[in-house]
C-alpha cells in the first residue's frame, strides 16, 4: 500500500484526536477541585468497564437467536478469578488468564 497524503492525513488527524481526547480531561480536571461523592463514583468506573468486557467475551452472540456460552473463555475465566481473589494483583491476573485460555485452546 503506497502512503499517500490522503493515509497520511487521516493517521496523523486520528493521533491527534485520541491524544486530544486523554489529555484534555486531565487538563480541565486540574483546575477544578472533585467533590468526594464525584471522586467515589469515578472509582467504579475501571470495575464497570472490566466488568462489560469480560461479560462481552463469555457470550457469543447469533443474529436472532439468545447468545451461546464461549466455554474457553467461561473455563480460562475459573483460575483467573482464583488468580485475582487471591493476588490482586494485575500481572499476575493477565499472565494467569492468557495462560489458561492457551492452555485450553490447545487442549478443545
Amino acid at each position: 500500500m503506497a502512503l499517500n497524503s490522503y493515509v497520511l492525513l487521516v493517521i496523523v488527524s486520528t493521533c491527534l484526536v485520541t491524544w486530544a481526547s486523554r489529555v484534555i480531561p486531565f487538563i480541565l480536571l486540574k483546575r477544578f477541585k472533585l467533590s468526594k461523592l464525584v471522586v467515589s463514583f469515578l472509582g467504579f468506573v475501571p470495575i464497570c468497564i472490566m466488568t462489560a468486557l469480560w461479560m462481552q467475551s463469555l457470550f457469543v452472540q447469533h443474529l436472532g437467536q439468545l447468545p451461546d456460552l464461549n466455554v474457553p473463555n467461561v473455563l480460562a475465566s475459573i483460575p483467573t478469578l482464583l488468580s485475582a481473589v487471591l493476588t490482586k494483583n494485575l500481572l499476575v491476573i493477565v499472565i494467569v488468564g492468557v495462560v489458561s485460555l492457551g492452555v485450553l485452546n490447545l487442549i478443545l
